[in-house]
Protein backbone atom coordinates (compact mmCIF):
# COMPACT_ATOMS: atom_id res chain seq x y z
CA UNK A 1 0.00 0.00 0.00
CA UNK A 2 1.54 3.36 -0.97
CA UNK A 3 1.55 6.32 1.40
CA UNK A 4 -1.19 8.26 -0.36
CA UNK A 5 -3.50 5.24 -0.51
CA UNK A 6 -2.81 4.52 3.16
CA UNK A 7 -3.76 8.06 4.12
CA UNK A 8 -6.86 8.01 1.93
CA UNK A 9 -8.12 4.83 3.50
CA UNK A 10 -6.62 4.94 6.96
CA UNK A 11 -7.89 8.39 7.89
CA UNK A 12 -11.36 6.89 8.02
CA UNK A 13 -10.31 5.53 11.41
CA UNK A 14 -8.96 8.79 12.79
CA UNK A 15 -11.10 10.26 15.53
CA UNK A 16 -12.29 6.87 16.77
CA UNK A 17 -11.45 5.64 20.23
CA UNK A 18 -9.25 2.57 20.56
CA UNK A 19 -12.26 0.57 21.72
CA UNK A 20 -14.33 1.71 18.75
CA UNK A 21 -11.53 0.92 16.32
CA UNK A 22 -11.05 -2.56 17.76
CA UNK A 23 -14.79 -3.14 17.70
CA UNK A 24 -14.78 -2.69 13.93
CA UNK A 25 -12.56 -5.74 13.61
CA UNK A 26 -8.89 -6.37 12.88
CA UNK A 27 -9.48 -6.79 9.17
CA UNK A 28 -10.93 -3.32 8.58
CA UNK A 29 -7.78 -1.86 6.97
CA UNK A 30 -7.42 -4.87 4.68
CA UNK A 31 -11.12 -4.64 3.78
CA UNK A 32 -10.79 -0.95 2.96
CA UNK A 33 -7.77 -1.60 0.76
CA UNK A 34 -9.54 -4.40 -1.09
CA UNK A 35 -12.72 -2.38 -1.54
CA UNK A 36 -11.05 0.68 -3.11
CA UNK A 37 -12.45 0.96 -6.62
CA UNK A 38 -14.79 -2.00 -6.23
CA UNK A 39 -17.66 0.04 -7.71
CA UNK A 40 -17.77 0.67 -11.44
CA UNK A 41 -20.89 2.77 -11.19
CA UNK A 42 -23.22 4.41 -8.65
CA UNK A 43 -26.92 5.16 -8.29
CA UNK A 44 -27.87 7.56 -5.50
CA UNK A 45 -31.35 8.41 -4.20
CA UNK A 46 -31.69 11.89 -2.70
CA UNK A 47 -34.87 12.40 -0.65
CA UNK A 48 -35.40 16.14 -1.15
CA UNK A 49 -37.01 17.85 1.82
CA UNK A 50 -35.43 15.92 4.68
CA UNK A 51 -36.36 12.27 5.28
CA UNK A 52 -37.25 11.36 8.86
CA UNK A 53 -34.74 9.05 10.47
CA UNK A 54 -37.28 7.89 13.06
CA UNK A 55 -39.76 6.44 10.57
CA UNK A 56 -37.09 4.85 8.39
CA UNK A 57 -33.61 3.69 9.45
CA UNK A 58 -33.44 4.68 13.14
CA UNK A 59 -36.76 3.98 14.88
CA UNK A 60 -37.10 4.56 18.62
CA UNK A 61 -40.13 2.50 19.69
CA UNK A 62 -39.29 2.85 23.39
CA UNK A 63 -39.28 6.66 23.27
CA UNK A 64 -42.15 8.62 24.87
CA UNK A 65 -45.20 9.07 22.64
CA UNK A 66 -44.44 12.73 21.93
CA UNK A 67 -41.35 11.49 20.09
CA UNK A 68 -42.46 8.25 18.48
CA UNK A 69 -46.21 8.90 18.04
CA UNK A 70 -47.95 5.57 17.44
CA UNK A 71 -45.61 3.99 14.91
CA UNK A 72 -43.71 0.76 15.51
CA UNK A 73 -40.44 -0.76 14.47
CA UNK A 74 -40.29 -4.08 12.63
CA UNK A 75 -37.85 -6.94 12.41
CA UNK A 76 -35.61 -7.23 9.35
CA UNK A 77 -33.62 -9.94 7.59
CA UNK A 78 -30.83 -9.23 10.10
CA UNK A 79 -31.77 -10.31 13.67
CA UNK A 80 -30.25 -7.31 15.46
CA UNK A 81 -31.53 -4.61 13.10
CA UNK A 82 -34.99 -3.05 13.21
CA UNK A 83 -36.35 -0.32 10.95
CA UNK A 84 -39.61 1.63 10.65
CA UNK A 85 -42.84 -0.24 10.05
CA UNK A 86 -43.55 1.68 6.85
CA UNK A 87 -40.69 -0.22 5.12
CA UNK A 88 -41.74 -3.89 5.24
CA UNK A 89 -40.25 -4.76 1.82
CA UNK A 90 -36.96 -3.01 2.48
CA UNK A 91 -36.78 -4.78 5.84
CA UNK A 92 -36.29 -8.00 3.87
CA UNK A 93 -33.28 -6.44 2.07
CA UNK A 94 -31.38 -5.25 5.16
CA UNK A 95 -28.94 -8.14 4.85
CA UNK A 96 -27.61 -6.37 1.74
CA UNK A 97 -27.19 -2.96 3.36
CA UNK A 98 -25.16 -0.84 5.76
CA UNK A 99 -27.26 1.71 7.67
CA UNK A 100 -25.47 4.80 9.00
CA UNK A 101 -27.29 6.36 11.99
CA UNK A 102 -24.89 9.12 12.99
CA UNK A 103 -24.73 11.75 10.22
CA UNK A 104 -24.91 15.37 11.31
CA UNK A 105 -24.12 18.96 10.27
CA UNK A 106 -25.12 22.51 11.26
CA UNK A 107 -27.47 23.73 8.51
CA UNK A 108 -31.23 23.72 9.19
CA UNK A 109 -32.33 25.39 5.93
CA UNK A 110 -33.13 23.24 2.90
CA UNK A 111 -30.93 25.03 0.39
CA UNK A 112 -27.78 25.10 2.52
CA UNK A 113 -28.31 21.59 3.85
CA UNK A 114 -28.90 20.20 0.37
CA UNK A 115 -25.79 21.99 -0.91
CA UNK A 116 -23.69 20.44 1.86
CA UNK A 117 -24.99 16.94 1.12
CA UNK A 118 -24.94 17.21 -2.67
CA UNK A 119 -21.42 18.68 -2.88
CA UNK A 120 -19.81 17.46 0.36
CA UNK A 121 -18.78 21.04 1.20
CA UNK A 122 -20.18 23.72 3.48
CA UNK A 123 -22.38 26.34 1.79
CA UNK A 124 -21.06 29.76 0.79
CA UNK A 125 -23.06 31.56 3.50
CA UNK A 126 -23.37 29.26 6.55
CA UNK A 127 -26.51 29.88 8.54
CA UNK A 128 -27.99 32.16 5.86
CA UNK A 129 -30.50 30.21 3.79
CA UNK A 130 -31.61 33.09 1.57
CA UNK A 131 -32.11 32.42 -2.11
CA UNK A 132 -28.72 32.29 -3.83
CA UNK A 133 -29.11 31.00 -7.35
CA UNK A 134 -26.70 28.36 -8.65
CA UNK A 135 -23.52 29.73 -10.18
CA UNK A 136 -20.17 28.64 -11.55
CA UNK A 137 -18.69 29.54 -8.17
CA UNK A 138 -20.47 26.60 -6.53
CA UNK A 139 -18.74 23.37 -5.63
CA UNK A 140 -19.56 20.60 -8.11
CA UNK A 141 -22.23 18.04 -7.36
CA UNK A 142 -21.32 14.52 -6.30
CA UNK A 143 -22.35 13.20 -9.72
CA UNK A 144 -20.30 15.79 -11.58
CA UNK A 145 -17.17 15.03 -9.58
CA UNK A 146 -17.63 11.27 -9.92
CA UNK A 147 -18.56 11.43 -13.60
CA UNK A 148 -15.49 13.51 -14.39
CA UNK A 149 -13.15 10.87 -12.92
CA UNK A 150 -14.88 7.72 -14.17
CA UNK A 151 -14.73 6.32 -17.66
CA UNK A 152 -18.16 5.76 -19.16
CA UNK A 153 -19.38 4.61 -22.54
CA UNK A 154 -18.53 7.05 -25.38
CA UNK A 155 -21.62 8.86 -26.53
CA UNK A 156 -23.35 8.69 -23.14
CA UNK A 157 -23.21 11.42 -20.49
CA UNK A 158 -20.89 11.06 -17.50
CA UNK A 159 -23.68 11.67 -15.02
CA UNK A 160 -27.45 11.88 -15.21
CA UNK A 161 -30.17 13.32 -12.94
CA UNK A 162 -33.71 11.86 -13.01
CA UNK A 163 -36.51 13.02 -13.29
CA UNK A 164 -36.17 16.79 -12.61
CA UNK A 165 -34.12 19.41 -10.79
CA UNK A 166 -34.72 20.43 -7.18
CA UNK A 167 -36.09 23.85 -6.29
CA UNK A 168 -36.95 25.94 -3.26
CA UNK A 169 -37.57 29.58 -4.19
CA UNK A 170 -35.50 28.91 -7.31
CA UNK A 171 -33.20 26.09 -8.39
CA UNK A 172 -31.12 24.68 -5.55
CA UNK A 173 -27.35 25.08 -5.52
CA UNK A 174 -25.18 22.00 -5.64
CA UNK A 175 -26.91 20.12 -8.47
CA UNK A 176 -24.63 21.31 -11.28
CA UNK A 177 -20.93 20.98 -11.99
CA UNK A 178 -20.30 24.42 -10.51
CA UNK A 179 -16.76 25.63 -11.14
CA UNK A 180 -15.94 22.54 -13.23
CA UNK A 181 -17.95 24.07 -16.07
CA UNK A 182 -20.98 23.06 -18.11
CA UNK A 183 -19.28 20.06 -19.74
CA UNK A 184 -19.48 18.24 -16.39
CA UNK A 185 -23.10 19.19 -15.61
CA UNK A 186 -25.54 16.31 -15.13
CA UNK A 187 -27.84 15.62 -18.06
CA UNK A 188 -31.45 15.81 -16.88
CA UNK A 189 -33.65 12.99 -18.14
CA UNK A 190 -37.36 12.47 -17.47
CA UNK A 191 -38.88 9.06 -18.25
CA UNK A 192 -42.20 8.95 -20.03
CA UNK A 193 -45.25 7.59 -18.26
CA UNK A 194 -45.85 6.59 -14.68
CA UNK A 195 -48.01 8.24 -12.05
CA UNK A 196 -46.48 11.71 -11.62
CA UNK A 197 -45.48 13.26 -8.34
CA UNK A 198 -47.93 15.65 -6.73
CA UNK A 199 -46.50 19.12 -6.29
CA UNK A 200 -44.79 21.80 -8.31
CA UNK A 201 -41.52 21.02 -10.04
CA UNK A 202 -39.22 23.26 -12.10
CA UNK A 203 -39.97 23.42 -15.83
CA UNK A 204 -39.19 20.05 -17.35
CA UNK A 205 -36.03 20.27 -19.44
CA UNK A 206 -35.51 16.53 -19.68
CA UNK A 207 -34.38 14.68 -22.74
CA UNK A 208 -36.93 14.16 -25.52
CA UNK A 209 -35.45 11.53 -27.81
CA UNK A 210 -38.04 11.80 -30.56
CA UNK A 211 -37.34 13.52 -33.89
CA UNK A 212 -39.47 16.43 -34.98
CA UNK A 213 -41.83 15.42 -37.77
CA UNK A 214 -39.69 17.00 -40.50
CA UNK A 215 -36.40 15.48 -39.33
CA UNK A 216 -34.67 12.17 -39.87
CA UNK A 217 -31.43 10.74 -38.56
CA UNK A 218 -29.72 11.58 -41.87
CA UNK A 219 -30.80 15.22 -41.66
CA UNK A 220 -29.57 15.49 -38.07
CA UNK A 221 -26.17 14.08 -39.08
CA UNK A 222 -26.01 16.47 -42.03
CA UNK A 223 -26.72 19.46 -39.79
CA UNK A 224 -24.09 18.26 -37.34
CA UNK A 225 -21.54 18.02 -40.15
CA UNK A 226 -22.31 21.58 -41.26
CA UNK A 227 -21.92 22.82 -37.71
CA UNK A 228 -18.50 21.21 -37.43
CA UNK A 229 -17.37 23.30 -40.39
CA UNK A 230 -17.99 26.52 -38.46
CA UNK A 231 -15.01 28.14 -36.71
CA UNK A 232 -14.70 27.06 -33.08
CA UNK A 233 -14.71 30.77 -32.15
CA UNK A 234 -18.18 31.19 -33.64
CA UNK A 235 -20.35 32.97 -31.04
CA UNK A 236 -22.07 30.51 -28.72
CA UNK A 237 -20.33 27.51 -30.27
CA UNK A 238 -18.10 26.21 -27.49
CA UNK A 239 -20.54 26.17 -24.53
CA UNK A 240 -23.02 24.15 -26.56
CA UNK A 241 -20.65 21.61 -28.12
CA UNK A 242 -20.90 19.21 -25.20
CA UNK A 243 -24.71 19.11 -25.20
CA UNK A 244 -24.98 19.01 -28.97
CA UNK A 245 -22.68 16.00 -29.11
CA UNK A 246 -24.74 14.16 -26.50
CA UNK A 247 -28.00 15.02 -28.27
CA UNK A 248 -26.62 13.85 -31.60
CA UNK A 249 -25.52 10.54 -30.11
CA UNK A 250 -28.87 10.00 -28.42
CA UNK A 251 -30.80 10.64 -31.60
CA UNK A 252 -28.62 8.91 -34.19
CA UNK A 253 -26.88 6.01 -32.44
CA UNK A 254 -29.33 3.17 -31.73
CA UNK A 255 -27.10 1.56 -29.10
CA UNK A 256 -27.15 4.84 -27.16
CA UNK A 257 -30.80 5.78 -27.53
CA UNK A 258 -31.85 2.21 -26.67
CA UNK A 259 -30.62 2.73 -23.11
CA UNK A 260 -33.40 5.29 -22.59
CA UNK A 261 -36.21 3.04 -23.90
CA UNK A 262 -38.06 1.47 -20.97
CA UNK A 263 -40.34 -0.45 -23.34
CA UNK A 264 -37.42 -2.80 -23.96
CA UNK A 265 -37.89 -4.09 -20.42
CA UNK A 266 -40.34 -6.90 -19.71
CA UNK A 267 -43.73 -6.09 -18.27
CA UNK A 268 -42.73 -8.01 -15.15
CA UNK A 269 -39.63 -5.87 -14.63
CA UNK A 270 -41.52 -2.62 -15.15
CA UNK A 271 -44.18 -3.78 -12.73
CA UNK A 272 -41.57 -4.70 -10.13
CA UNK A 273 -40.20 -1.14 -10.09
CA UNK A 274 -43.69 0.31 -9.87
CA UNK A 275 -46.17 2.19 -12.10
CA UNK A 276 -45.10 5.61 -10.81
CA UNK A 277 -42.47 8.17 -11.71
CA UNK A 278 -40.15 7.00 -8.93
CA UNK A 279 -40.20 3.43 -10.23
CA UNK A 280 -39.72 4.44 -13.85
CA UNK A 281 -36.93 6.85 -12.92
CA UNK A 282 -35.12 4.12 -10.99
CA UNK A 283 -35.55 1.57 -13.78
CA UNK A 284 -34.22 4.12 -16.27
CA UNK A 285 -31.31 4.70 -13.91
CA UNK A 286 -30.48 1.00 -13.88
CA UNK A 287 -30.61 0.86 -17.69
CA UNK A 288 -28.26 3.84 -17.95
CA UNK A 289 -25.81 2.31 -15.49
CA UNK A 290 -25.85 -0.92 -17.46
CA UNK A 291 -25.28 0.98 -20.71
CA UNK A 292 -22.22 2.75 -19.29
CA UNK A 293 -23.30 5.95 -17.51
CA UNK A 294 -21.04 6.00 -14.42
CA UNK A 295 -23.29 8.01 -12.07
CA UNK A 296 -27.07 8.39 -11.78
CA UNK A 297 -28.91 10.58 -9.28
CA UNK A 298 -32.60 9.82 -8.69
CA UNK A 299 -34.72 12.41 -6.90
CA UNK A 300 -37.71 10.48 -5.46
CA UNK A 301 -40.15 13.33 -4.89
CA UNK A 302 -41.55 16.58 -6.20
CA UNK A 303 -39.00 19.11 -7.32
CA UNK A 304 -40.22 22.27 -5.56
CA UNK A 305 -41.07 22.43 -1.87
CA UNK A 306 -44.22 24.29 -2.90
CA UNK A 307 -45.01 25.74 0.50
CA UNK A 308 -44.80 22.42 2.31
CA UNK A 309 -47.23 20.40 0.17
CA UNK A 310 -46.74 17.78 -2.51
CA UNK A 311 -44.74 14.59 -2.78
CA UNK A 312 -41.51 15.75 -1.18
CA UNK A 313 -40.01 14.92 2.18
CA UNK A 314 -40.52 18.22 4.04
CA UNK A 315 -43.10 16.73 6.39
CA UNK A 316 -43.87 19.60 8.78
CA UNK A 317 -47.47 18.41 8.76
CA UNK A 318 -48.99 14.92 8.69
CA UNK A 319 -45.55 13.30 8.71
CA UNK A 320 -46.80 9.80 9.41
CA UNK A 321 -49.68 9.80 6.92
CA UNK A 322 -47.58 11.30 4.13
CA UNK A 323 -44.71 8.89 4.69
CA UNK A 324 -47.02 5.87 4.89
CA UNK A 325 -49.31 6.72 1.97
CA UNK A 326 -47.31 8.78 -0.53
CA UNK A 327 -43.58 8.96 0.04
CA UNK A 328 -42.15 5.69 1.30
CA UNK A 329 -44.12 3.14 -0.80
CA UNK A 330 -42.76 4.29 -4.21
CA UNK A 331 -39.20 4.70 -2.93
CA UNK A 332 -39.28 1.37 -1.13
CA UNK A 333 -40.72 -0.51 -4.11
CA UNK A 334 -38.20 0.99 -6.51
CA UNK A 335 -35.29 0.40 -4.10
CA UNK A 336 -36.14 -3.25 -3.52
CA UNK A 337 -36.63 -3.86 -7.24
CA UNK A 338 -33.28 -2.22 -7.95
CA UNK A 339 -31.37 -4.33 -5.42
CA UNK A 340 -32.95 -7.56 -6.65
CA UNK A 341 -32.53 -6.60 -10.30
CA UNK A 342 -28.86 -5.69 -9.87
CA UNK A 343 -28.24 -8.93 -7.99
CA UNK A 344 -29.93 -11.06 -10.64
CA UNK A 345 -27.88 -9.36 -13.37
CA UNK A 346 -24.62 -9.89 -11.48
CA UNK A 347 -24.19 -6.13 -11.09
CA UNK A 348 -24.65 -5.61 -7.35
CA UNK A 349 -21.07 -6.54 -6.51
CA UNK A 350 -19.74 -3.65 -8.58
CA UNK A 351 -22.59 -1.12 -8.32
CA UNK A 352 -22.85 1.24 -5.35
CA UNK A 353 -26.35 2.22 -4.21
CA UNK A 354 -26.79 5.14 -1.80
CA UNK A 355 -29.85 6.56 -0.01
CA UNK A 356 -29.36 10.04 1.44
CA UNK A 357 -31.10 13.36 2.17
CA UNK A 358 -30.28 16.90 3.33
CA UNK A 359 -31.16 16.39 7.01
CA UNK A 360 -33.48 14.46 9.32
CA UNK A 361 -36.59 15.51 11.24
CA UNK A 362 -37.07 16.68 14.80
CA UNK A 363 -37.49 13.89 17.34
CA UNK A 364 -40.43 15.65 19.01
CA UNK A 365 -43.67 15.59 17.00
CA UNK A 366 -45.12 19.07 16.43
CA UNK A 367 -48.73 20.21 16.78
CA UNK A 368 -49.51 19.36 13.17
CA UNK A 369 -48.52 15.70 13.58
CA UNK A 370 -45.35 16.52 11.70
CA UNK A 371 -41.63 16.83 12.26
CA UNK A 372 -39.48 19.85 11.52
CA UNK A 373 -35.96 20.38 10.10
CA UNK A 374 -33.22 18.61 12.07
CA UNK A 375 -29.56 18.47 10.95
CA UNK A 376 -28.24 17.32 14.34
CA UNK A 377 -28.70 13.61 13.60
CA UNK A 378 -30.00 11.69 10.60
CA UNK A 379 -29.57 8.40 8.77
CA UNK A 380 -28.41 7.24 5.34
CA UNK A 381 -27.77 3.82 3.82
CA UNK A 382 -25.40 2.08 1.40
CA UNK A 383 -25.47 -1.22 -0.51
CA UNK A 384 -23.45 -3.11 -3.10
CA UNK A 385 -19.84 -2.81 -4.30
CA UNK A 386 -18.11 -4.23 -1.25
CA UNK A 387 -20.29 -2.48 1.33
CA UNK A 388 -20.58 -4.53 4.50
CA UNK A 389 -23.88 -6.42 4.54
CA UNK A 390 -26.36 -6.40 7.41
CA UNK A 391 -24.47 -3.75 9.35
CA UNK A 392 -25.24 -0.59 11.32
CA UNK A 393 -22.58 2.10 11.61
CA UNK A 394 -22.91 4.71 14.35
CA UNK A 395 -25.56 5.15 16.98
CA UNK A 396 -27.91 7.89 18.16
CA UNK A 397 -29.36 8.59 21.58
CA UNK A 398 -32.72 7.34 22.86
CA UNK A 399 -34.75 9.77 20.72
CA UNK A 400 -32.44 10.08 17.66
CA UNK A 401 -31.48 13.64 18.57
CA UNK A 402 -27.68 13.36 18.55
CA UNK A 403 -25.00 10.83 17.54
CA UNK A 404 -23.57 8.98 20.52
CA UNK A 405 -21.14 6.72 18.62
CA UNK A 406 -19.09 7.25 15.46
CA UNK A 407 -20.48 10.64 14.31
CA UNK A 408 -19.89 11.48 10.66
CA UNK A 409 -20.49 14.32 8.21
CA UNK A 410 -21.70 14.83 4.63
CA UNK A 411 -18.03 15.07 3.59
CA UNK A 412 -17.44 11.60 5.04
CA UNK A 413 -20.36 10.24 2.99
CA UNK A 414 -18.81 11.68 -0.16
CA UNK A 415 -15.40 10.26 0.74
CA UNK A 416 -17.04 6.86 1.17
CA UNK A 417 -18.60 7.06 -2.30
CA UNK A 418 -15.30 8.16 -3.85
CA UNK A 419 -13.45 5.34 -2.08
CA UNK A 420 -15.88 2.75 -3.45
CA UNK A 421 -15.50 4.23 -6.95
CA UNK A 422 -11.70 4.18 -6.72
CA UNK A 423 -11.27 7.97 -6.70
CA UNK A 424 -8.72 9.24 -4.13
CA UNK A 425 -10.28 11.95 -1.95
CA UNK A 426 -7.28 14.23 -2.54
CA UNK A 427 -7.69 14.13 -6.33
CA UNK A 428 -7.38 17.68 -7.68
CA UNK A 429 -10.28 19.69 -9.07
CA UNK A 430 -9.53 22.72 -11.25
CA UNK A 431 -11.77 25.73 -11.69
CA UNK A 432 -11.96 28.00 -14.75
CA UNK A 433 -8.98 30.03 -13.48
CA UNK A 434 -6.79 26.98 -13.12
CA UNK A 435 -6.88 26.93 -9.33
CA UNK A 436 -6.82 23.47 -7.76
CA UNK A 437 -8.85 22.13 -4.87
CA UNK A 438 -8.91 18.69 -3.25
CA UNK A 439 -11.92 16.63 -4.29
CA UNK A 440 -13.10 16.00 -0.74
CA UNK A 441 -12.01 16.73 2.82
CA UNK A 442 -13.96 13.89 4.40
CA UNK A 443 -12.84 10.44 5.53
CA UNK A 444 -14.20 7.19 4.06
CA UNK A 445 -16.39 5.38 6.57
CA UNK A 446 -15.00 1.92 7.47
CA UNK A 447 -18.13 0.13 6.27
CA UNK A 448 -16.58 -2.16 3.68
CA UNK A 449 -16.54 -5.94 3.92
Amino acid sequence: MNRRRFLGVGTGLLGLSLAETLALGPGIARASEASFGRAKRCLAFFAWGGMSQLETFDPKPEAPSEYRSDYRSIATSVPDIRIGEFLPRLARQTHRMTIVRSVHHRESGHRNAAYWNLTGHEPHTPGNDTTILPSRKDWPSLGSMAGMHLKGTPGLPGNVAIPHMLADRGLVNGQTAGFLGSAADPVLVSPEGGTPYQGVSPPNTGADLRFAAELSADRVLHRHSLLNQLPRTFEGRQPLDHYREIASNLLTRPQVSAAFDLERESIQTREAYGPHQCGRATLLGRRLLEAGVPFVMVYPGAGDLNGGSGDMWDTHGQNFVRLRDRLLPPLERASVALLEDLDQRGMLDDTLVVWFTEFGRTPRVNGGAGRDHFPNCYSVAFAGAGIRRGYVYGKSDAVASTPTELPCSPADLHATVFHALGIPSDSPLRDSLGRTYPLCDGRPLPIFA
